[in-house]
């Protein structure tokens, strides 16, 4: 699964958690919302590990970065 699927998952289950709460279902909102951190932990796990765009690594002495810009693109070094 890519990260934009897995955004997109947990946005639908945010929508329908939400709709089950304005509807008046409090069984299923409670299981949602106690299932709510294991679908967080999910999501941040698979966008870090999503590795389909290939990325520069940092050069020697670069302390941190941002990987899809340069120094010179951003303009604030």
């Amino acid at each position: 699964m890519n990260a934009k699927t897995a955004v997109g998952i947990a946005t639908l289950y945010l929508i329908i958690y939400a709709a089950l709460a304005e509807l008046g279902y409090p069984y299923p909102v409670a299981v949602l919302l106690l299932a709510s951190p294991l679908v967080i932990l999910g999501v941040v796990f698979i966008v870090l590990k999503d590795n389909r765009v290939e990325y520069p690594e940092l050069a020697e002495g670069d302390e941190w970065g941002y990987r899809d810009q340069s120094k010179e693109e951003l303009g604030l070094f």
